[in-house]
């Protein structure tokens, strides 16, 4: 195992430079300007990606706590009085979380993109996908979740299938 983690470096290493892209002279992507990253806050809010991670921070205070619970009962009572303490003082650091998303899209499209988007999503199509698009995404999630599990009993076939054949029952 110690060699294959010693050749995995030099092997990323070798197909970067066989592809051409030499980590001291990589162009570094162009700053976002001041309007992509307004229009990107547009989108976001048009989206309302804020409901996404809204209770990214309470959210994360339990988690935390369960685990430091979990490493330390003795202390439950003082971590479950503590909890809401804690998210109180870190309120508001989801925005972080926004601000990042910002990021990436301002960093994936150019300005023009960003606003030919806002353009869109103001349209009645766009004002459409926003509100239907929810919906589609978790009928479109079930209908692979349905898939999955049916899909799942197939390979489950093939592999007893494929062991019987072999004198082996599963």
């Amino acid at each position: 195992m110690k060699n294959v983690l010693k050749i995995v470096p030099a092997a990323c290493l070798a197909i970067a430079l066989a592809l051409g892209a030499s980590p001291a002279t990589a162009q570094q992507p162009a700053a976002p300007t001041p309007g992509a990253i307004a229009a990107a806050k547009e989108i976001l809010t048009l989206k309302n990606a804020s409901a996404m991670y809204a209770g990214a921070v309470p959210g994360m205070v339990e988690k935390v706590k369960a685990t430091l619970i979990g490493q330390n009962l003795n202390y439950q009572k003082d971590l479950n009085e503590l909890a809401p303490v804690i998210a109180k003082q870190l309120a508001g650091r989801e925005s972080e979380i926004g601000d990042g998303m910002v990021g990436v899209y301002a960093g994936e499209f150019t300005e023009q993109e960003l606003k030919d988007l806002v353009t869109f999503y103001k349209s009645p199509l766009g004002q459409k996908l926003l509100t239907n698009e929810p919906k589609a995404i978790s009928l479109s999630m079930q209908v692979m979740n349905a898939w999955a599990q049916n899909f799942s009993e197939v390979v489950a076939s093939a592999f007893r299938a494929e062991m019987k054949k072999r004198g082996k029952e599963i």
